[in-house]
């Protein structure tokens, strides 16, 4: 890295973490908020959760809504959960009465193997699709692959999941539909992820590697005699990382979006699966600390893309040799 980029470093830092600090205080707002507002009562569902619904009665959700002070204001509640969060203390699961740590530790590895799985197909599929496609513009390659692209971004990740199930798990056999199994059960989660961001991540290389090989400096390599191998890894390539590593950062957004969807449609243990069961049975601290993971997660991916830029990005240099 360029000292003119060492020198921007800590200032994007500092903008990223100040992002992370208001990231929280928001989703766990929200999330608060959104629970209070679900129909019904919080207290049974928590009791139901606990002792199953045949065991619960009026009496079992007064005890739970004692026992949790669910009767105290809300800005009480809210309150003591902030307090609790700046000293790094997520609480206690309302419904199983353990840490949220230990709740959403395996929960966290799950997300984490799924996304970075379903990013590198994202990036591999797409990616190679795109530089394909860019070899010769509008010609019967690139219209098939942007067919593809059509097709894949117009398939919700649900139903692009169930035809996967279909095929690969009821048809063929190859896969295990859902559950966590063993290394094959996180197949078909990735590959419904990775194909569904697959299309768009095909189209901004296919666009980017176009307009780098139209550019005047990978016409003058070319012309130094430089060999097209290495034209494309040494020009092309990395000067289209500077456009695709970005548009990673805004991949993860719709990555979060669909872990929630694919993890509970194939069972799989991440925070998405986690989320979704909060919110059924009202377990605040699990729902605000499975959100917020899965948001700082976002901020950390675009803090990762915008120092991969500063190392990519070949601009900084060429300012610094000029000054």
């Amino acid at each position: 890295m360029s000292a003119v980029s060492g020198n921007r470093l800590p200032g994007v830092l500092v903008r990223r973490a100040a992002q992370g600090v208001g990231v929280a205080l928001v989703v766990s707002a929200l999330c608060f908020v959104v629970v209070r507002a679900l129909p019904g009562d919080a207290a049974y569902r928590i009791a139901a959760g606990r002792y199953g619904y045949d065991l619960v009665d009026a009496a079992a959700a007064d005890a739970v809504r004692a026992e949790l002070g669910l009767d105290r204001p809300a800005w009480q509640q809210y309150a003591e959960w902030v307090l609790a969060l700046f000293r790094l203390d997520l609480g206690e699961s309302l419904v199983t009465s353990r840490p949220v740590v230990d709740e959403l530790g395996l929960y966290l590895v799950g997300t984490l193997q799924l996304s970075v799985l379903a990013l590198a197909l994202a990036a591999l599929i797409g990616g190679g699709l795109g530089v394909v496609a860019a070899r010769r513009p509008d010609g019967a390659v690139d219209r098939l692959v942007t067919g593809w692209i059509a097709a894949v971004r117009a398939l919700p990740p649900f139903l692009l999941g169930l035809l996967l199930v279909l095929l690969l798990s009821i048809q063929l056999g190859w896969l295990p539909a859902v559950g966590h199994e063993g290394a094959a059960s996180i197949v078909l989660p990735a590959l419904t992820l990775g194909i569904g961001l697959s299309g768009l991540f095909a189209r901004v290389t296919r666009d980017a590697v176009v307009e780098v090989r139209r550019s005047d400096y990978v016409r003058f390599a070319a012309t130094k005699g430089l060999s097209g191998r290495v034209v494309l890894l040494r020009h092309v390539l990395r000067n289209t990382g500077v456009v695709l590593v970005p548009y990673l950062g805004v991949q993860a957004v719709t990555l979060v979006e669909g872990v929630v969807v694919v993890e509970s449609l194939f069972a799989w243990p991440g925070l998405g699966h986690a989320l979704v069961h909060a919110v059924f049975w009202r377990d605040v601290p699990v729902l605000q600390a499975s959100a917020l993971v899965l948001a700082l997660l976002v901020v950390a991916l675009n803090t990762l893309v915008d120092v991969t830029v500063l190392w990519l990005d070949p601009r900084p240099r060429g300012r610094r040799a000029v000054a």
